[in-house]
């Protein structure tokens, strides 16, 4: 269900739990899973070290050297929520990076668990096939699914600067591929990035827009340790919002400019691990992020989409 523009109140966005709860009537639950997959950006396939800011332990919580069962995941992530609908979330590193057999495997050893409604498949823009993608499409016939493309940023200066490993027409190209197939689309962007001001992630939101992804997940940057933007920051190189006070305003110029039909994933970064996050340390979780967010909107008397360029 889309939202009508014309009854948007102030300070209001297209949250996941509202698309979830009017597409299933209750809400819906992700638990995340790693799956033991590598990344073309550390192989040496698109390149090594891979990007910039990743050190995937600090946001995946099952992030292990030798990872659970996608089963034994599963259940464990059920545990908090029992009574409750579930997607799958294949999070840590590139999750279409291998042959289509061993995707059909792990997928189908998700969907066998009971209340597991759905897949949230996170990957590259530059790992997915026609191949691949016509074994999502299967799915899609059958259960709910969201393929989750890391953008960052539509700048293909700012992608070489942190190591991406592709450009923005590459992101454009794989939503194209999996558009008409019943695949929702999630485009993820970091705001903040190096060398990156408020016009250059606005036009990243004009881009995305462009693309007419179904959704979006905001990071704010932030620099973990054995990363090669750690050693940026330590050399002064580095500048990230140090209070969640200072981010919420691009945040909410991003969220005004984007379309309002994009659902909302995320409205900042999660780091999984405090132990392995540098900088920003804030003090506020995702609920008072949000709180936070609407409260500025409401102050602007706008919401989501109300600057959107069509």
């Amino acid at each position: 269900m889309s939202p009508d523009r014309n009854n948007l109140q102030p300070g209001w966005y297209f949250r996941l739990s509202r698309f979830f709860k009017e597409k299933f009537g209750e809400p819906v639950y992700k638990i995340p899973i790693d799956a033991g997959f590598s990344c073309p950006n550390r192989d040496g396939t698109v390149g090594t070290g891979g990007c910039s800011y990743c050190y995937n332990p600090s946001f995946s919580p099952f992030s292990c050297e030798k990872p659970a069962s996608v089963r034994e995941q599963i259940s464990q992530g059920k545990k908090k929520n029992r009574r409750a609908l579930y997607l799958a979330y294949f999070q840590a590193y590139t999750n279409t990076y291998a042959p289509v057999e061993q995707l059909k495997e792990l997928y189908d050893q998700a969907l066998s668990a009971s209340e597991v409604v759905g897949l949230s498949i996170a990957t590259r823009p530059d790992t997915v096939s026609e191949e691949i993608l016509d074994l999502l499409e299967d799915y899609a016939k059958r259960c709910h699914l969201w393929v989750e493309y890391g953008l960052q940023s539509a700048h293909d200066q700012t992608l070489v600067k942190i190591n991406r490993g592709h450009d923005a027409d590459s992101f454009s190209r794989a939503v194209d591929m999996t558009r008409g197939r019943g695949i929702y689309t999630c485009a993820h962007i970091i705001l903040g990035l190096p060398g990156e001001n408020r016009e250059m992630m606005l036009q990243t939101i004009d881009f995305i827009n462009r693309c007419k992804v179904d959704g979006v997940k905001f990071h704010h940057l932030q620099v973990i340790k054995n990363t090669a933007l750690d050693r940026g920051f330590q050399e002064g190189k580095v500048a990230v919002y140090k209070k969640a006070e200072d981010y919420i305003p691009i945040l909410c110029d991003c969220l005004e400019r984007l379309s309002p039909l994009i659902v909302i994933h995320r409205l900042a970064s999660q780091a999984a691990s405090s132990d392995l996050l540098i900088a920003p340390h804030w003090s506020e979780g995702a609920g008072q992020i949000a709180s936070m967010v609407e409260t500025e909107l409401k102050r602007r008397g706008t919401q989501q989409g109300f600057r959107h360029q069509t």
